[in-house]
């Protein structure tokens, strides 16, 4: 994905998402972040949160709701306390968290024939892929690629999560979107 942001503006996005988490239990007094008019923007975004390298959240929207920073700050609290399969965060593990942030390109439909020719369109390590079919849907970010490289699999955990069964992209020829992502994350310490 081409850089919309700069380095310092995913700094301020970073610090605004532990910032939010950090006021909502309590932990900090509200501070002005500086104003930066490119931060303005509008992109779909994600926030994931990770303990010991282990996911502790991870809410997003695939299609931009508000400006980036709006974004980024709701997506921080859905992460760290609406996310269904873990308890909400505790003030104890806010500063065991690492935060990344993912800020997506426009989702593009992928025209393909068959599994083949979808297998063969998909850049591992480099498309997000938002499967449909029906009612039912799932993404699943570029950076999962690291945990699921073999795209067979990939496709078969997506149809999954969207509550399919794990052969329904090659059997039913759902929808598919690609798209790319600009990553910020905390440095590790």
């Amino acid at each position: 994905m081409q850089e919309v942001l700069n380095q310092e503006q995913g700094k301020v996005l970073l610090r605004l998402a532990r910032q939010a988490i950090g006021e909502q239990l309590g932990l900090v007094e509200e501070k002005p972040l500086p104003q930066d008019p490119g931060l303005d923007v509008e992109y779909g975004t994600f926030v994931t949160l990770k303990i010991g390298g282990a996911l502790r959240g991870c809410i997003g929207n695939i299609l931009p709701s508000g400006s980036v920073a709006e974004a980024i700050k709701r997506n921080a609290l859905n992460a760290a306390f609406d996310d269904s399969r873990f308890s909400p965060l505790t003030a104890e593990e806010l500063a065991k968290v690492h935060i990344d942030i993912s800020v997506l390109s426009q989702p593009l439909l992928l025209d393909y024939s068959d599994e083949e020719d979808l297998i063969a369109k998909l850049q591992p390590g480099k498309d997000g892929v938002l499967l449909r079919l029906g009612m039912a849907g799932a993404t699943f970010l570029p950076q999962v690629w690291e945990q699921l490289p073999d795209p067979q699999l990939f496709l078969g955990h997506l149809c999954q999560k969207a509550g399919l069964p794990a052969t329904a992209w090659r059997d039913s020829h759902p929808e598919i979107h690609i798209y790319h992502v600009q990553c910020f994350a905390e440095e590790m310490s």
